[in-house]
């Protein structure tokens, strides 16, 4: 019965003010992906898809911080807020990856494919822990900092990417400024990488070395609940074995004053 009330803890307060902006950044999501797709590679179908979808994600990326102050300025902090929110993020981030991919946005086909594996096993990964977590009653680990530094300059990286600077270059030139843009960029997608995988790691180490805590107290107590019993047994083995050496002694008394 306790297990299952903690399994279902986690949906209380799914309509905070909080969690409705976290609802709304999913859906946010959705239409951004689908005006990045219809845009095709660069822009190149319809260019006015392309701004808005920079515009949409944008908004969407900024919507994570929103509900974040919201649920901590408000006291709303609930376990489905802290699972939401990063799934949020992956559906943003792993959604544009993947469209960047498929539209061969990285320069290389092959790398853009690598990038976005890499970063679609970490992040999935890391999902399905945090739903093993919930489902054997535990709390959700809320993302750490370095984990929000990764958030960070992956959406810049992403957000840059997005922004159709070169609308602006005249067909056939190649300024040096957009060589430079698009170094910033992919250096931030890049970092944003090792980031990841290492916030990764670290949120395992965690949850590992909560899960050996947790075993850990488990037996403790265990230890505890039976070193009374050792202990009272213990006790009555010595009283026991005084009353049995004083009768002895009593004994002993009495034969030598002959009585």
């Amino acid at each position: 019965m306790e297990q299952r009330s903690k399994r279902a803890a986690w949906w209380d307060g799914w309509n905070t003010p909080a969690n409705l902006v976290t609802f709304s950044r999913i859906i946010l999501v959705i239409v951004f992906l689908g005006l990045y797709i219809g845009a095709g590679q660069w822009g190149s179908r319809n260019m006015g898809m392309r701004w808005a979808a920079a515009a949409i994600f944008a908004l969407a990326a900024s919507t994570d911080k929103i509900d974040g102050w919201m649920a901590r300025k408000y006291n709303q902090v609930t376990e489905l807020g802290k699972l939401l929110d990063p799934i949020a993020d992956k559906l943003l981030t792993l959604g544009t990856l993947i469209v960047a991919a498929s539209l061969n946005e990285f320069g290389i086909a092959w790398l853009g494919w690598v990038v976005t594996a890499l970063f679609f096993v970490r992040e999935i990964g890391i999902t399905v822990m945090r739903f093993f977590v919930i489902d054997h009653g535990g709390s959700v680990i809320a993302a750490s900092q370095l984990g929000k530094y990764k958030t960070f300059t992956q959406c810049l990286g992403l957000g840059l990417l997005l922004i159709p600077v070169w609308s602006f270059v005249p067909a056939g030139a190649h300024p040096a400024w957009l060589t430079v843009y698009f170094v910033v960029t992919y250096t931030l997608i890049y970092f944003s990488l090792i980031l990841c995988l290492y916030s990764g790691w670290e949120y395992v180490r965690g949850v590992l070395k909560a899960s050996k805590s947790a075993g850990a107290h488990a037996k403790g107590a265990a230890s505890a609940a039976a070193q009374p019993r050792s202990d009272a047994a213990e006790i009555n083995d010595a009283d026991a074995a005084t009353s049995a050496s004083t009768q002895h002694r009593f004994d002993d008394a009495a034969a030598s004053s002959g009585r």
